[in-house]
């Protein structure tokens, strides 16, 4: 079985069972994430652990990509799996596909010397996808796959965070 009709399959799999039971498909992503030295991070969720940190000339000491890295990275693969989701499930053969993101930004929001908002003043992917599909075909596949995009839409609509704070008082002063 070729790798896009197994995908296929899965998909369709999960789609009648959402169908089905629209309850299975709700659900709450836990990740926790600690300070390990300076400002290197250790992310861990489920069975994964992400490590994150910042330049040197920041303060970090450079050990791993930084949160923006991973940010861009988060949308760029839900992008790319989204499309190829899809394709599969739409027969739209894809012999290769990457995803491209370019985010502006302005450092200085982070240290309080810009007016700028701190995270991107824009963002802008390229798809390049190579298939024996018409280009008609392509378009409307990427057109359904940024439909249904999870971080497309978390990068494009404003989401509600609510912080909620734990003080634990420590004996050093």
């Amino acid at each position: 079985m070729t790798t896009q009709v197994n995908i296929k399959n899965k998909f369709l799999r999960i789609q009648k069972a959402l169908t089905l039971k629209p309850l299975l498909g709700l659900g709450t992503g836990i990740s926790k994430t600690r300070i390990v030295n300076g400002l290197s991070c250790e992310t861990r969720e489920g069975d994964w652990v992400f490590k994150t940190d910042m330049s040197k000339q920041v303060g970090g000491s450079a050990t791993a990509s930084s949160p923006g890295a991973l940010g861009r990275a988060a949308l760029g693969s839900c992008l790319a799996i989204g499309f190829m989701l899809w394709a599969s499930k739409l027969d739209i053969a894809i012999d290769s596909l990457e995803v491209e993101i370019q985010a502006d930004y302005d450092d200085g929001a982070l240290f309080g010397t810009s007016d700028n908002y701190p995270g991107y003043l824009e963002i802008r992917y390229l798809v390049r996808v190579k298939s024996p599909a018409s280009r008609e075909d392509v378009e409307h596949l990427i057109s359904v796959g940024e439909k249904h995009s999870p971080y497309l839409d978390v990068f494009s609509r404003a989401q509600s965070c609510v912080r909620q704070l734990e003080y634990i008082k420590s004996e050093k002063s």
